[in-house]
């Protein structure tokens, strides 16, 4: 189930993916699937449905008129106030669903360049990233990774850097991420970023974004740490929140979406 309100002024079932040559990686959709993550072969799962619902609102402001000035809104942030609220796995599965729509690519970017997880959740080695092309040291088409989901491509987080934090405040990550927002007209870019209240990257990358969703994890995260993370987004527009791991129906997890 998802409900969209107002945000307040958030082994053997290990997926397994082969390297392949010109920077390809094969996802394993049926363990993916098998761990809960949005694939196209898992059927129509209540989280599928959960994200499909959700998707649309953040689909229509992608590709809204903005005014002069304003970010692009196909550029969409998924943050949380502190670790382990689930931002990646909501950031993977908003990728995957809006990947299985007919009229829109997606981009997913690792941009929590301190603890980088995207690639570790799909079970893929660390490779060359944004900081890589940040630095000057390679270009995209470098970096890039085509999976087997035809519209979904990754761009990892790459190499760590003590001066992240810099280098994501750059004008080149500026011109970078203009860039990868204009190249095609049916893109989508989700960026997984750091948790606000834990590291300032976070902070820098809300500048560039169009959009935020922010990953509440329910009977977890406090009212405190919420409203905190909310003060380091001042100025941005479109704030959203993700109410993730609430238990009802009979026990079941979902995910509510708060959307403002």
């Amino acid at each position: 189930m998802a409900r969209l309100v107002d945000a307040p002024h958030g082994g053997s079932d290990e997926p397994r993916a082969r390297r392949h040559p010109a920077h390809h990686i094969e996802l394993d959709l049926a363990g993916m699937s098998r761990r809960g993550l949005v694939t196209s072969a898992g059927g129509r799962t209540p989280m599928v449905e959960e994200f499909r619902i959700i998707k649309r609102p953040l689909i229509k402001r992608a590709f809204a008129p903005r005014k002069a000035g304003d970010n692009p809104g196909n550029l969409i942030m998924v943050t949380s106030s502190l670790p382990g609220e689930g931002k990646t796995f909501c950031a993977i599965n908003l990728a995957m669903s809006i990947a299985m729509e007919l009229d829109h690519t997606v981009l997913l970017v690792d941009a929590d360049v301190a603890r980088p997880s995207i690639l570790r959740t799909l079970g893929v080695s660390a490779q060359r990233g944004l900081l890589d092309v940040l630095h000057a040291e390679h270009e995209m088409a470098d970096v890039l990774l085509r999976t087997n989901v035809d519209t979904l491509s990754i761009l990892p987080a790459g190499t760590s850097n003590a001066n992240a934090t810099e280098i994501l405040a750059s004008q080149s990550m500026r011109v970078l991420v203009q860039e990868i927002a204009s190249r095609y007209p049916d893109r989508i870019v989700i960026f997984d970023s750091p948790p606000l209240l834990l590291t300032s990257e976070a902070r820098v990358l809300a500048s560039h974004m169009g959009q935020i969703a922010m990953v509440v994890e329910s009977e977890r995260t406090t009212q405190h740490a919420v409203l905190e993370a909310l003060s380091q987004l001042e100025g941005c527009s479109n704030v959203n929140l993700i109410y993730n791991k609430s238990r009802e129906l009979l026990g079941a997890e979902t995910y509510d979406y708060h959307y403002g």
